[in-house]
């Protein structure tokens, strides 16, 4: 049976999908299922525990509250969701078909698209240098959020009692865990900030129907876009019950090299008249990703951060690059930002829809902070780096074509050839076929010959070669069903 496409149900969503479960602290549980009968049951209990869209707009209108009252202390809050692997939807006895059929990464898993991914490794088959854990098959991913470790941790084990980890004969397991990770907000004035240093996380899509009054910048996106079953799903069949009010969710643990990364910044500043050698650290810095560390754009401040612009909600994200389509004085056409959210480049310039390419991005670092020794060495000694996190209604149009088609993509944005730098030839999608300029890649996690054009404004044709600054690990794709479908998934024989 297929539901038509209508308003949002804020109670069948999973909380993660469109608002974000509030964390300061967050766990992902990766499990295998070994007794599905068994796990179907235990699933069945499990469900009243899901954190919802709804309940999380309760929960972030608490924190409000709280924050309001005075209180300096956090709101003791936690939230669970659940999302299943296409291995784990086989080992359940559930045909994903309306999943797989237009999802090939899905179908394959992550393992054995890495390579298109550009992802390190050797072999044939090819194999991605990976952390073990992550070249075991994985079914699923328990994702716990909270307000610290102790709550988390107290949650934790509350699942797994449900499932039976450490239980007895009257309650035995039905799962296996592969792994387990805990990322951490980082502390003081870092919060908000990735371990690199730069705000993250300020340009996810506005939702037509969800958000309400959203702040200037790219156009809001429709819910299908995001979420299954509704206007905007790329999926133009109808889709069952059960695969509908859901959205995938692709994980990917990325290592980041913070000392290297500083070191090189300090290493090749940009020589612009009358800057300090630590000031022109800081702006390639800002050129390589786009933005300041403080977050603002560097569209809107070229040359110098802005830390009032970055905490104006109406100013923060509403750029396009639209003054800038030939020529990258003020950004860089490899800058991260730009090659992952080309704005102008392709709406304005090209007439082409980016809808489809935007995902929801979610997750959280991990890792320490720098330690001295690690400063004064400029190595990494302490693994570091992002749980990231994104949904999407299709992992092929969003994710997995971000990385591929974009960031790896020396020809990506396209750009007339005028622009200062040598031509080149591409096919960018079905309806483009034209010259371009060669880029180079997104210097943060593009993955090949990693170069880029256009770090010295003054010299946009200077081609300058980076190390990896982000090393995936690990990963895989998954399916994050409604509370409906995972109550249907539950009561399947």
């Amino acid at each position: 049976m297929s539901q038509k496409p209508g308003a949002l149900n804020l109670d069948n969503i999973q909380g993660d999908i469109l608002s974000g479960l509030p964390k300061k602290t967050q766990t992902y549980f990766f499990f295998q299922i070994t007794d599905v009968k068994l796990f179907k049951i235990q699933l069945s209990h499990f469900i009243p525990q899901i954190e919802t869209t709804s309940q999380v707009l309760k929960d972030r209108k608490a924190i409000e509250d709280h924050k309001k009252k005075g209180n300096k202390t956090l709101l003791k809050i936690v939230g669970v969701n659940i999302a299943f692997s296409h291995k784990g939807f086989v080992m359940l006895n559930i045909d994903d078909t309306t999943l797989t059929s237009t999802e090939p990464s899905f179908k394959q898993g992550q393992q054995q698209t890495a390579q298109k991914l550009g992802d390190k490794g050797a072999g044939n088959p090819f194999v991605p240098d990976w952390e073990p854990e992550f070249l075991q098959d994985i079914h699923a991913v328990i994702l716990i959020s909270g307000d610290s470790h102790t709550t988390v941790d107290e949650k934790l084990d509350e699942v797994k009692k449900n499932f039976g980890i450490g239980g007895n004969q009257q309650n035995p397991a039905s799962i296996k865990e592969v792994t387990t990770i805990r990322g951490d907000v980082r502390p003081g004035e870092e919060s908000g900030h990735e371990h690199f240093g730069f705000l993250d996380g300020i340009s996810n899509p506005a939702v037509i129907g969800f958000d309400k009054n959203p702040n200037p910048g790219p156009k809001p996106v429709r819910a299908g876009v995001l979420v299954t079953g509704h206007d905007g799903d790329p999926n133009t069949s109808p889709r069952p019950t059960w695969a509908v009010d859901g959205s995938y969710l692709t994980f990917r643990y990325l290592f980041q090299q913070v000392p290297e990364f500083n070191k090189f910044l300090a290493d090749n500043p940009v020589p612009l008249p009358g800057l300090t050698p630590k000031e022109g650290s800081e702006l390639l810095g800002a050129r390589l990703v786009g933005r300041w560390k403080s977050g603002a754009p560097i569209d809107l401040s070229p040359f110098q951060d802005d830390p009032e612009l970055a905490q104006d909600p109406q100013r923060v994200n509403n750029f396009r690059f639209q003054a800038e389509g030939t020529f990258q004085k003020i950004c860089p056409f490899a800058a991260h930002v730009r090659k992952t959210n080309p704005r102008a480049d392709l709406e304005d310039f090209h007439n082409l829809s980016i809808e489809n390419r935007r995902i929801a991005r979610r997750g959280v670092q991990f890792g320490p902070e720098l330690t001295n020794d690690e400063i004064a060495s400029n190595k990494t000694a302490h693994a570091r780096g992002l749980l990231f996190v994104c949904y999407s209604t299709s992992i092929e149009q969003g994710f997995a074509f971000i990385q591929e088609s974009w960031a790896n993509a020396a020809s990506f944005p396209p750009q007339a050839s005028q622009a200062g730098v040598s031509a080149g030839y591409v096919v960018l999608t079905s309806k483009i076929k034209q010259m371009v300029t060669v880029n180079r890649l997104d210097p943060i996690i593009g993955q090949g010959n990693r170069t880029m054009v256009g770090t010295d404004p003054n010299t946009p044709t200077a081609n300058l070669s980076f190390p990896d600054f982000v090393i995936p690990r690990g990963g895989e794709f998954f399916f994050s069903p409604s509370i409906q479908g995972l109550k249907e998934m539950s009561a399947t024989a």
